[in-house]
């Protein structure tokens, strides 16, 4: 495995990580990574892609999926 040394890491990033990497369990070296993995994972999807996951979240419906109407449910608590 490859090793990467960064230099010259602004004090204030340098803390913004070491609290993200605390806050979830991970070494600072595990969560700069992840970070990056991320970050590049990201920038790899084209525009139609991007677009297309939109347009599926846009019209998503949830009775297409056997998912209960959000007003039954409302109802249904307000009358206990």
């Amino acid at each position: 495995m490859s090793v990467l040394h960064v230099r010259n890491v602004p004090e204030g990033l340098y803390e913004r990580l070491r609290r993200r990497a605390e806050a979830q369990r991970r070494s600072l070296s595990a969560e700069v990574i992840t970070l990056l993995t991320r970050a590049l994972d990201e920038e790899e999807l084209s525009p139609q892609v991007t677009l297309a996951a939109i347009r599926d979240r846009r019209f998503y419906r949830p009775e297409a999926v056997g998912a209960p109407d959000s007003t039954a449910l409302l109802r249904e608590d307000r009358e206990r």
